[in-house]
């Protein structure tokens, strides 16, 4: 079984992609990728160690494939579980509701208990404003697919290179 549960929404597919690069850079066997349109409590619960990623659509609101799979939260004990987050979002697009999808996913898995790792600083993004900035950093890493995926690369090595080592040491240790 792999150690990590990988969970993502996705609108336009951006977020699979993304989410299947994140898979690459763990060893294999090391990272389960799970759509949340077909995942469930059950699949959440065998893991210790989580990666969420979430795209935020329109006027800043989540994926309807993870409004409907937030009820599945309820059926997991995440006092035992390490989430790392990361989130697309259009910055220019939408610059008064930059990733709030991501901050509000954070929010409800804070609200139950979830150890939440992997912040990101803010520089070099410009915004109005985002649910997904919290002590004047965003609640995990964001990626700008529409205006700067060429940053992408760049920042998935340096956000991977800050969570991995824990959400690997608590594969080992669940």
């Amino acid at each position: 079984m792999a150690k990590i549960g990988l969970f993502y929404a996705t609108d336009t597919g951006n977020t699979r992609k993304v989410a299947k690069i994140i898979k690459k850079q763990f060893d294999e066997g090391e990272v389960a990728l799970h759509n949340v349109k077909d995942a469930s409590a059950e699949d959440m619960a065998q893991y210790s160690a989580l990666i969420f990623g979430t795209p935020t659509l329109g006027d800043g609101e989540l994926p309807e494939t993870l409004t409907e799979f937030l009820p599945a939260l309820d059926g997991v004990d995440w006092a035992s579980k390490t989430v790392a987050l990361f989130g697309l979002g259009d910055q220019q697009g939408y610059p008064d509701e930059f990733v709030d999808a991501l901050g509000i996913f954070y929010k409800k898995l804070k609200k139950k208990g979830a150890t939440l790792i992997g912040s990101w600083a803010v520089d070099g993004y410009e915004f109005n404003k985002s649910k997904a900035v919290v002590n004047g950093e965003f609640v995990g890493l964001v990626l700008d697919q529409d205006n700067q995926a060429d940053l992408t690369e760049e920042r998935l090595e340096e956000w991977l290179e800050q969570v991995k080592p824990e959400l690997l040491s608590l594969a080992v240790a669940g």
